[in-house]
């Protein structure tokens, strides 16, 4: 199970009123690149065909079968204070990061 923070929660919320298509849901996904092998990624998206969809404090959002295996356990967590720097993902399945939490192997 992947699971969303308050603060993540409420900036999805934001986000997908603002976008005003209700067809379009979160998707979570990674792919290859960043300095550490893969990196993380987030879109508005329609589902496709093999997509999960989960739903976590009343957001629904997507995955994909291969982003699934990599996410799971994850949190996504939102930060817009001072220091604040977006969306991260804390992925129990990372063996290592990149500085910026943005990459991960």
């Amino acid at each position: 199970m992947i699971t969303l923070t308050d603060s993540a929660a409420a900036k999805i919320r934001a986000l997908q009123e603002e976008i005003a298509d209700p067809a379009k849901r979160l998707r979570i996904f990674i792919e290859p690149g960043g300095c550490s092998g893969f990196e993380y990624g987030m879109s508005f998206d329609e589902a496709k065909e093999g997509d999960t969809e989960l739903e976590d404090k009343g957001v629904p959002f997507l995955i994909d079968p291969s982003s699934l295996d990599y996410l799971k356990g994850s949190q996504v967590d939102f930060d817009d204070g001072l220091q604040g720097k977006g969306f991260s993902i804390n992925n129990p399945n990372a063996t290592s990061t990149c500085g910026c939490g943005k990459s991960f192997s």
